[in-house]
């Protein structure tokens, strides 16, 4: 039972820290962006708009920005399923968008660079980084009552 609980224990840990690389390689891989994006608390529109609180949020609705028709009739809301579609091929995803990008193809980069974008709120904080590290929670582990406890023998 020890074992188990110190497996599990590994796991958690190290989900969190893929996370937090994740979101490091994200922000390189976000160089690709920045010539045109902006995201953070200082952010602003520049050739595309600004992507804070991008999760969640219909496309063509940035504040001060002019959209393509295509864009603002897509009827998106931005999640990671449709973030990640989109990326890989803009032109493909929204025919008529002004984004010129040739997109980005590796499964990795597109992950990452959600994880990235994805932790800023529509104000641009970002989530703090002990809550990226921190991982999914610890599963459940059933206690057994007739198992040895720390400091005591088992009874029977």
């Amino acid at each position: 039972m020890r074992h188990l609980v110190f497996v599990a224990v590994g796991l958690v840990v190290s989900t969190g820290t893929a996370l937090a690389q994740d979101v490091a390689a994200g922000e390189s891989s976000f160089r690709k962006c920045a010539p045109c994006h902006s995201i953070g608390p200082d952010a602003a529109n520049k050739v595309g708009p600004e992507l804070n609180g991008l999760n969640g949020r219909k496309s063509g609705t940035v504040d001060g920005f002019n959209y393509s028709d295509a864009n603002k009739a897509s009827g998106i809301t931005w999640s990671e399923a449709v973030f990640k579609e989109y990326i890989k091929d803009p032109r493909a995803k929204i025919p008529g968008t002004k984004m010129v990008f040739a997109g980005i193809k590796s499964e990795k980069e597109v992950g990452d660079l959600w994880s990235y974008v994805s932790q800023f709120d529509k104000d641009g904080n970002a989530k703090s980084s002990s809550a990226l590290r921190a991982g999914p929670p610890a599963p459940h582990l059933p206690v057994d009552a007739d198992q040895d406890r720390p400091g005591e023998r088992g009874l029977g």
